[in-house]
This record gives C-alpha cells, structure tokens and sequence, in this order.
C-alpha cells in the first residue's frame, strides 16, 4: 500500500514536471501595460499625494489622542512608501544579472 502510494506520487511529479514550461517575465509583453500604468499614475499622481497627507493627516490625530509619536511616523513612513514603492519596484522587476 505504502509502496503503491509513493509510485504513484513519483509518477505524478515526472508528468508536473516534465509538463512545467518556461515563466516569461520582464518587459516583453504588453497585456498589462494599460494596468501598470493606470496604477503607477494613480499612485504618483493626484490621488496618491491625497492618500499621503491623509495618511500623515490621521497619523497625526492619533498621536495627539495617544500622546505617542508612533502614529504621525508611520503615516510618514507610508507617505515616502507610497512615493517610491513604483520606482522600486520597476528596479526589482527590470533588473538583470
């Protein structure tokens, strides 16, 4: 029984794997370019300017109403994330070795 479990695992990891095709990643197609565009202007554009005075607007309240700096940090923190997290992204996914 054990052994009939253990062939029949083997031989369903040979089809997966001899099935599995090459990931085509990068910058070579264009099926997600109207997305990746769409949500890098969105974030760098009006929308996300608005979210990080929001975000540092909020975290300001509660540090009034907690009387701790924690929350006014990391509304800041998410401020310089939002600004930057498409650039550093777009370095990760386009480099090269």
């Amino acid at each position: 029984m054990n052994s009939r479990r253990s062939w029949i695992k083997g031989a369903l990891a040979l089809v997966l794997l001899t099935a599995a095709t090459g990931a085509l990643a990068g910058n070579t197609g264009t099926e997600f370019q109207s997305l990746y565009n769409w949500l890098t202007g969105m974030v760098q554009g009006y929308f996300g300017k608005a979210a990080a005075i929001a975000a540092i607007g909020l975290g300001a309240l509660f540090s009034l109403a907690r009387l701790n700096p924690m929350p006014i940090l990391s509304g800041v923190a998410f401020a310089v994330f939002l600004q930057y997290a498409p650039t550093i992204s777009t370095g990760i996914l386009t480099a090269t070795i």
